[in-house]
Protein backbone atom coordinates (compact mmCIF):
# COMPACT_ATOMS: atom_id res chain seq x y z
CA UNK A 1 0.00 0.00 0.00
CA UNK A 2 2.57 2.18 0.55
CA UNK A 3 3.63 3.25 -2.64
CA UNK A 4 -0.58 4.20 -3.27
CA UNK A 5 0.40 6.87 -0.21
CA UNK A 6 1.10 10.02 -2.32
CA UNK A 7 -2.11 9.31 -4.51
CA UNK A 8 -4.29 8.54 -1.62
CA UNK A 9 -2.57 11.93 0.00
CA UNK A 10 -3.30 13.81 -3.23
CA UNK A 11 -7.16 12.64 -3.78
CA UNK A 12 -7.26 14.04 -0.11
CA UNK A 13 -6.26 17.62 -1.45
CA UNK A 14 -8.44 17.44 -4.05
CA UNK A 15 -11.32 16.09 -1.93
CA UNK A 16 -11.10 18.72 0.49
CA UNK A 17 -11.35 21.50 -2.34
CA UNK A 18 -13.85 20.02 -3.39
CA UNK A 19 -15.80 19.27 -0.57
CA UNK A 20 -15.56 23.17 1.23
CA UNK A 21 -16.30 24.93 -2.02
CA UNK A 22 -19.69 23.37 -2.52
CA UNK A 23 -18.37 20.33 -4.27
CA UNK A 24 -19.66 16.53 -3.20
CA UNK A 25 -18.29 13.36 -3.10
CA UNK A 26 -20.81 10.25 -4.30
CA UNK A 27 -19.92 6.40 -3.46
CA UNK A 28 -20.89 3.58 -4.96
CA UNK A 29 -20.12 -0.20 -4.77
CA UNK A 30 -21.98 -3.32 -4.15
CA UNK A 31 -21.94 -5.87 -0.90
CA UNK A 32 -18.52 -5.50 0.93
CA UNK A 33 -17.70 -2.81 -1.22
CA UNK A 34 -21.25 -1.03 -0.31
CA UNK A 35 -20.42 -1.14 3.34
CA UNK A 36 -16.85 0.52 2.51
CA UNK A 37 -18.45 3.24 0.54
CA UNK A 38 -20.99 3.72 3.39
CA UNK A 39 -17.84 4.26 5.55
CA UNK A 40 -16.17 6.45 3.44
CA UNK A 41 -19.23 8.82 3.47
CA UNK A 42 -20.67 8.72 7.21
CA UNK A 43 -16.92 9.79 7.97
CA UNK A 44 -16.90 12.56 5.74
CA UNK A 45 -20.31 13.78 7.04
CA UNK A 46 -19.82 12.82 10.72
CA UNK A 47 -16.11 13.32 11.45
CA UNK A 48 -13.41 10.28 11.16
CA UNK A 49 -11.28 11.94 13.60
CA UNK A 50 -11.77 15.15 14.96
CA UNK A 51 -14.65 17.57 14.96
CA UNK A 52 -14.76 19.88 11.74
CA UNK A 53 -17.70 20.58 9.68
CA UNK A 54 -19.71 18.13 8.11
CA UNK A 55 -18.72 17.53 4.30
CA UNK A 56 -21.84 16.49 1.56
CA UNK A 57 -20.83 13.03 0.59
CA UNK A 58 -23.50 10.84 -0.08
CA UNK A 59 -23.69 6.69 -0.59
CA UNK A 60 -25.02 6.01 -3.86
CA UNK A 61 -26.76 2.65 -2.69
CA UNK A 62 -27.81 3.98 1.11
CA UNK A 63 -31.54 5.10 -0.54
CA UNK A 64 -33.25 1.47 0.00
CA UNK A 65 -36.63 3.32 -1.85
CA UNK A 66 -34.76 4.67 -4.52
CA UNK A 67 -32.51 2.15 -5.08
CA UNK A 68 -34.87 -0.42 -5.72
CA UNK A 69 -37.33 1.51 -7.40
CA UNK A 70 -34.48 2.28 -9.97
CA UNK A 71 -33.35 -1.47 -10.36
CA UNK A 72 -37.51 -2.34 -10.82
CA UNK A 73 -37.55 0.49 -13.54
CA UNK A 74 -34.53 0.72 -15.21
CA UNK A 75 -32.78 -2.33 -14.70
CA UNK A 76 -29.85 -2.83 -11.91
CA UNK A 77 -27.18 -1.87 -14.37
CA UNK A 78 -28.55 1.77 -14.04
CA UNK A 79 -29.04 1.50 -10.18
CA UNK A 80 -26.15 3.81 -9.28
CA UNK A 81 -26.04 5.78 -13.05
CA UNK A 82 -29.17 7.63 -11.92
CA UNK A 83 -28.53 8.68 -8.91
CA UNK A 84 -24.92 10.09 -10.51
CA UNK A 85 -27.07 11.96 -13.14
CA UNK A 86 -29.23 13.28 -10.08
CA UNK A 87 -26.81 14.29 -7.57
CA UNK A 88 -23.84 14.53 -9.19
CA UNK A 89 -22.86 18.39 -10.73
CA UNK A 90 -19.09 19.10 -12.71
CA UNK A 91 -16.40 19.02 -10.47
CA UNK A 92 -17.91 16.86 -7.86
CA UNK A 93 -15.84 13.22 -7.52
CA UNK A 94 -17.36 9.53 -7.57
CA UNK A 95 -15.10 7.26 -5.64
CA UNK A 96 -16.23 3.43 -6.69
CA UNK A 97 -15.58 0.78 -4.86
CA UNK A 98 -14.78 -2.58 -6.20
CA UNK A 99 -13.02 -6.00 -5.66
CA UNK A 100 -13.13 -7.13 -9.13
CA UNK A 101 -13.58 -3.88 -11.05
CA UNK A 102 -16.02 -5.54 -13.20
CA UNK A 103 -19.04 -4.98 -11.98
CA UNK A 104 -21.61 -3.25 -14.81
CA UNK A 105 -23.76 -1.23 -12.03
CA UNK A 106 -20.34 0.47 -11.01
CA UNK A 107 -19.29 0.66 -14.19
CA UNK A 108 -22.16 2.57 -15.67
CA UNK A 109 -21.85 4.80 -12.92
CA UNK A 110 -18.69 6.10 -14.25
CA UNK A 111 -19.91 6.48 -17.39
CA UNK A 112 -22.55 8.67 -15.73
CA UNK A 113 -19.83 10.41 -14.01
CA UNK A 114 -18.01 11.23 -17.01
CA UNK A 115 -20.76 12.37 -18.89
CA UNK A 116 -22.10 14.98 -15.91
CA UNK A 117 -18.44 16.09 -15.71
CA UNK A 118 -16.91 14.93 -12.27
CA UNK A 119 -14.10 13.43 -10.99
CA UNK A 120 -13.96 9.08 -10.90
CA UNK A 121 -11.45 7.70 -8.70
CA UNK A 122 -11.65 3.94 -8.12
CA UNK A 123 -10.55 1.77 -5.66
CA UNK A 124 -10.35 -2.07 -7.20
CA UNK A 125 -8.52 -5.86 -7.08
CA UNK A 126 -6.34 -6.56 -9.02
CA UNK A 127 -4.75 -4.90 -12.15
CA UNK A 128 -6.01 -4.65 -15.07
CA UNK A 129 -9.36 -4.63 -14.85
CA UNK A 130 -12.23 -2.51 -16.93
CA UNK A 131 -13.07 -0.23 -13.36
CA UNK A 132 -9.24 0.82 -12.96
CA UNK A 133 -9.14 1.74 -16.99
CA UNK A 134 -12.30 3.82 -16.93
CA UNK A 135 -12.00 5.89 -13.79
CA UNK A 136 -9.50 9.04 -14.12
CA UNK A 137 -7.46 7.44 -11.52
CA UNK A 138 -7.37 3.94 -9.33
CA UNK A 139 -5.30 2.11 -6.38
CA UNK A 140 -5.68 -1.37 -7.52
CA UNK A 141 -4.82 -3.72 -4.51
CA UNK A 142 -2.82 -7.13 -5.56
CA UNK A 143 -4.36 -9.55 -3.48
CA UNK A 144 -4.98 -13.22 -3.37
CA UNK A 145 -8.42 -13.14 -2.04
CA UNK A 146 -11.40 -10.65 -1.94
CA UNK A 147 -11.56 -10.64 1.46
CA UNK A 148 -8.11 -9.45 1.50
CA UNK A 149 -8.90 -6.54 -0.53
CA UNK A 150 -11.82 -5.28 0.97
CA UNK A 151 -9.42 -4.86 4.46
CA UNK A 152 -7.02 -3.15 2.23
CA UNK A 153 -9.51 -0.98 0.79
CA UNK A 154 -10.69 0.09 4.71
CA UNK A 155 -7.44 0.96 5.23
CA UNK A 156 -7.29 2.85 2.47
CA UNK A 157 -10.78 4.77 3.11
CA UNK A 158 -9.42 5.99 6.44
CA UNK A 159 -5.97 7.02 4.40
CA UNK A 160 -8.62 9.07 2.53
CA UNK A 161 -10.20 10.54 5.71
CA UNK A 162 -6.77 11.36 7.23
CA UNK A 163 -5.93 13.30 3.95
CA UNK A 164 -8.89 14.99 3.60
CA UNK A 165 -8.88 16.13 7.43
CA UNK A 166 -5.01 16.94 6.62
CA UNK A 167 -6.25 19.26 3.57
CA UNK A 168 -8.96 21.33 5.48
CA UNK A 169 -8.35 24.73 5.39
CA UNK A 170 -8.35 26.36 9.29
CA UNK A 171 -11.95 27.75 9.29
CA UNK A 172 -13.47 24.43 9.20
CA UNK A 173 -14.41 24.02 12.71
CA UNK A 174 -17.57 23.42 13.54
CA UNK A 175 -19.27 26.00 15.54
CA UNK A 176 -19.41 25.51 19.17
CA UNK A 177 -23.02 24.34 19.76
CA UNK A 178 -23.02 22.05 22.74
CA UNK A 179 -25.57 23.73 25.12
CA UNK A 180 -27.37 25.06 21.98
CA UNK A 181 -31.36 25.37 22.78
CA UNK A 182 -31.25 24.02 26.50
Amino acid sequence: MSPQAPKVAAWGERLADVLTTGGRLLACGNGGSAAEAQHLTAELVGRFRDERMPLSAISLHADTSALTAIANDYGIDEMFARGVRAHGRPGDVLVSLSTSGTSPNVLAAVKAAHETGLTTWAFTGPHPNPLAAMCDDAVCVEAPSTATVQEIHLLLVHALCIAVDGALPIDTEPADTLGAGS
